[in-house]
């Protein structure tokens, strides 16, 4: 039999057998590839719901097994489904994307569960259910742009999540640079690394342009989040804020899809129209965006949102019908705090809209802002290392930094929401803060 010394050997071995037209039929499968790998977790956005997702690279069943925290016996089995996913590269490699959804879990509660079949299990693994009251204060951490090459805040991102910090993460889009790589093996690569992270907390994304081979396929196929459109644009509440994400790309990538803007247009109206109504705002007042290219920077790089009309912020102009920005319909919708990434480096905004400074008052900028805050939080590290910024930035630019580091939201309660930006450069330390503060949300709090 012939010994391979890792998987990624014996796929290759396997391809040149086949491109030679030899049979493979008598080469063993090692049982790795019925392991379970690169497990995470996302909400699916269901009360009492935790939605476990996994990778083998032959078919097997899909089986959670759990149970409370601190149970030695996971007495609760849920069957899922697996769906072949072929990667679009010139190996057309296949793998096994296995989805189970855990329902009926008592809020709040921690477990502990293990993935997989009688083929293979993983390791045994935890998470705390989602606590669905409105008054719970969650803490999540945000960033963008991490990539399998120069991870610089993925160790510490381990260590905190280990330590119990948040309920859950907001990747802003961009990861491994790029998935689709080496046939989707540096994907593969990735989805291991953050694991640590990931198989803990619900890893909630968004889709970047890293993400944009084969129509986006890597991470429509790999990642589970809520809705119906394969993770590209949906909603989910946790605690007393509504969380919107939503794809930039549909406004760059026209060749997959002009139509793809009407229909996330559409789709945003009618979700903040929900979100708006009396007794949903008032139950989750905070309405959060989260999508991966600003509407807003300055970056020195010639990117959209350098440009006064950024596609994102004031829509295409160039096509036909033309086609509407997101600026205008999240003002309009009371969007109290917009995420994004893209851009290198962190980036907070003094309140803004229509390319004006719009603060609450001159002491206390983000005390009843007039405009949604900007957040950009794209310098998780990777290869492409840092941005540089335009020395001569716009008035709405508040403070900019270069250092490598994420940043931490907490929602508080319905009238405080906090934020923080953790440099990694500096081991850790915590370079910017803010409060934003709201008396009164939506449209209204604008006059």
């Amino acid at each position: 039999m012939i010994q391979f010394r890792s998987r990624a050997e014996m796929e290759r071995v396997c391809v040149v057998l086949v491109l030679l037209g030899a049979p493979v039929w008598g080469l063993a499968v090692p049982p790795v590839w019925t392991q379970p790998e690169q497990v995470h977790l996302s909400y699916p956005g269901a009360s009492g719901c935790m939605l476990v997702t996994w990778t083998t690279f032959n078919q097997t069943e899909s089986w959670v097994e759990y149970g409370l925290g601190g149970q030695r016996v996971l007495h609760m089995r849920t069957q899922g489904q697996a769906a072949l996913f072929i990667d679009g590269g010139e190996e057309k490699r296949r793998m096994y994307i296995h989805r189970v959804t855990l329902t009926d879990l008592k809020p709040a509660a921690a477990y502990v569960y293990h993935c997989g079949s009688d083929l293979g299990w993983s390791d045994r693994f935890a998470f705390t259910a989602l606590n669905d009251s409105t008054s719970f204060s969650p803490r999540l951490a945000l960033y963008g742009d991490l990539g399998n090459a120069n991870p610089q805040s993925l160790a510490r991102l381990q260590k905190e999540t280990q330590q119990g910090m948040y309920d859950a993460i907001l990747h802003i889009g961009d990861f491994a640079y790029d998935m689709d790589e080496d046939n989707g093996r540096i994907g593969d690569e990735f989805m291991r690394q953050i694991q640590s992270i990931a198989a803990y907390l619900p890893y909630m994304t968004c889709p970047g342009n890293h993400e944009s081979s084969y129509n986006f396929s890597n991470y429509r196929n790999r990642f589970s989040m809520p809705g119906q459109t394969e993770s590209l644009w949906y909603s989910w509440n946790i605690g007393p804020a509504h969380i919107i994400s939503l794809s930039t790309e549909v406004y760059f990538y026209l060749s997959y899809g002009q139509e793809l803007i009407f229909r996330q247009y559409a789709w945003l109206k009618m979700d903040l129209e929900e979100a708006n109504k009396p007794e949903n705002r008032a139950a989750r007042p905070w309405i959060i965006t989260m999508g991966h290219r600003p509407m807003y920077c300055s970056d020195d790089d010639q990117d959209d949102c350098t440009k006064f009309d950024s596609f994102v912020r004031q829509g295409r102009k160039d096509i036909s019908p033309p086609a509407p920005g997101l600026e205008d319909l999240f003002y309009l919708h009371g969007v109290d705090v917009e995420l994004w990434a893209h851009e290198h480096t962190y980036e907070r905004l003094w309140p803004v809209y229509g390319d004006k400074v719009l603060n609450g008052s001159s002491d206390q900028p983000y005390v009843n802002p007039k405009a949604p805050v900007h957040i950009i939080t794209g310098s998780a590290g990777c290869r492409e290392k840092h941005d540089q910024f335009n020395p001569n930035p716009k008035d709405w630019s508040a403070l900019r930094s270069t250092d490598y580091g994420y940043t931490r939201m907490q929602v508080v309660n319905n009238t405080h929401l906090y934020l923080e930006q953790v440099s990694d450069d500096q081991h850790g330390q915590v370079i910017d803060s803010i409060w934003v503060v709201k008396d009164k949300h939506g449209s209204s709090a604008w006059f």
